[in-house]
């Protein structure tokens, strides 16, 4: 096996030859070296992560072609439909496995990256979930990668703690009071440059899932009989169609079967994040239906992903502000209500959105707004039908709690009500003009001033950055800079100052707002940041001709 400085030197090559593929792999872990990898990087555990990648990264690249010809499909026709191939399954009465005790009760789900130190408060935190998430709220550094597998293993064995450099520490509760992990693994369109088979990377989703899975399924399994909130259960990111959560389906069917793992232990909640996967949510439910666990309401990357997909459509779908479109816009409330809607008729847990705003401990008026805002926002899901909500932060979970305590009562979940009966319609959840809202200079500056400051953070290995009181991650990121582009593209003129959007204003105001950051941080700590670098990246994904997909992919090989 190839291997740089970086790797484990006993790592040796992963998997037998097999029909389909009658040569042995070449396996090169090309990382910087981090601290305890070989604990995670054995050479069993990279054989099964490559192992899933010759099992089935040919389908996945199948399918990452299929987003692109659906996006030229959406793009002619202006318009997205259910699939009429698939009305049997809509139509069809069939239920998903029954959730897992872990997963019976969620009403309040804790998000964050697996640093060291969110490790144990998200535990901590008193939310009955934690999203440990490798995806949108983790930097994907080599060292963020690895040290969150490990940070991962310790907890489950009871042995993880913190210190801050002013001597605080951190350790865990009890077990039975900590929340029960569920694993977000990156999407399906992002590779991991620094893990090559045969000079190919491996999807960052393939060793996520396949490191976690290796390490941690049969040891939570043991578990079991004396904590009942253990399993190998995910969050599944980025879904475009139920043919994507098949393949899932299939990676799971195979790690198990691989590590004598019984069939359906594994259980996901797909996260309907992007328009063309609203309107496949029974499908997917369907596919992956001996583990499902229920549907999350993604509403950033929702966002985004109408913008991305509708880019190009006509007036009638472009965003207005990004912080004026709220849940309760016609088109969002259409979609939270389907989700809720079919999540019940299909047995499956129906999972709220993130509550970005974060509480100041130091203002007291800060602190009161976002309390409110959050609360208001719960109120809504629980009394929408949802069984549960994510929050971002600590602070938060007891007011999401009161707002689902309050509707749920004794009860785990709301399946028992299946909601309205009136179907929701193609044309509700396309009608993006419905929201309302006006494209503003203000919005504008908060899009260029989040774009930066994220991307900088990400650029430095900072995934969940908090900026102006709210929980930033490459999701609003991603609607910051598409924003600008469709903006851009579509001529609007701004309603607060009656100037046109422009490349030239938005190298203006990123030219501001670089001015603004050093006078705001001094100019030694401006010098250590890497804040021309990612002033430069925004513009290149909000202004080039040519859309990009995700602004993480010119992004990546920025990174350690």
């Amino acid at each position: 096996m190839a291997a740089d400085q970086g790797s484990s030197p006993s790592l040796r090559p992963g998997v037998p030859p097999t029909a389909s593929s009658p040569t042995a792999p070449v396996v090169t872990v090309a990382g910087p070296r981090v601290h305890r990898a070989e604990e995670v990087l054995t050479p069993e555990a990279v054989a099964f992560v490559v192992g899933l990648h010759r099992a089935f990264e040919g389908r996945r690249q199948e399918l990452l072609a299929r987003r692109k010809a659906r996006r030229a499909e959406i793009a002619a026709a202006g318009t997205l439909d259910f699939l009429p191939g698939t009305a049997d399954v809509r139509a069809g009465d069939w239920k998903v496995a029954e959730a897992p005790r872990a997963l019976q009760d969620r009403r309040v789900e804790i998000t964050g990256p697996t640093d060291r130190k969110m490790v144990i408060n998200a535990l901590n935190s008193g939310a009955r979930i934690w999203l440990a998430d490798f995806e949108d709220a983790t930097s994907p550094t080599w060292d963020n990668v690895v040290s969150g597998q490990i940070n991962l293993i310790d907890a489950f064995e009871g042995r993880i703690h913190f210190t801050t450099a002013a001597g605080k520490g951190y350790t865990l509760k009890p077990a039975a009071e900590l929340a029960t992990v569920v694993v977000r693994p990156r999407g399906w369109h992002l590779d991991e440059n620094h893990l090559l088979v045969d000079g190919t990377p491996v999807a960052g989703a393939f060793l996520d899932f396949g490191l976690y899975f290796f390490h941690n399924a049969a040891r939570l399994l043991a578990k079991g009989a004396e904590d009942p909130n253990s399993g190998p259960y995910f969050y599944l990111p980025k879904t475009e169609s139920h043919l994507e959560a098949r393949l899932w389906n299939d990676v799971f069917t195979h790690a198990q079967a691989e590590l004598g793992i019984p069939y359906g232990t594994v259980r996901a909640t797909v996260l309907i994040e992007t328009i063309t996967a609203a309107f496949e949510m029974d499908e997917i439910l369907y596919e992956l239906r001996d583990h499902a666990a229920g549907l999350n309401a993604g509403r950033w990357d929702y966002l985004f992903s109408i913008v991305k997909n509708f880019r190009d459509a006509g007036a009638h779908y472009i965003l207005p502000d990004r912080n004026s479109v709220t849940m309760a816009s016609p088109f969002m409330a259409a979609y939270t209500r389907m989700l809720v809607q079919t999540c019940h008729k299909r047995g499956a847990h129906a999972i709220g959105g993130m509550a970005a705003f974060i509480p100041s401990r130091k203002d007291p008026e800060v602190n009161a707004a976002a309390l409110e805002k959050v609360k208001a926002d719960k109120d809504r899901e629980a009394g929408n039908g949802f069984d549960g909500s994510w929050v971002a932060h600590p602070d938060l979970v007891p007011v999401a709690r009161a707002s689902f305590d309050a509707v749920l009562g004794e009860r785990t979940d709301q399946k028992d009500d299946p909601g309205p009966s009136e179907p929701v319609t193609p044309a509700q959840l396309l009608d993006i003009a419905g929201a309302g809202g006006t494209c503003t200079h203000a919005g504008l500056h908060n899009a260029v001033q989040v774009g930066i400051r994220y991307i900088e953070a990400w650029l430095r290995g900072m995934g969940a950055v908090g900026i102006f009181n709210m929980m930033e991650d490459a999701a609003t990121a991603e609607i910051s800079r598409s924003q600008i582009w469709q903006w851009i593209h579509n001529g609007v003129v701004l309603a607060d100052t009656g100037e046109k959007a422009t490349a030239e204003l938005v190298r203006t105001l990123v030219a501001a707002e670089l001015a603004e950051l050093l006078a705001e941080l001094g100019e030694e700590t401006y010098s250590t940041g890497r804040w021309r670098e990612a002033a430069r990246l925004f513009e290149q994904v909000a202004l080039a001709e040519e859309f990009a997909d995700f602004l993480t992919l010119p992004a990546l090989p920025l990174l350690g």
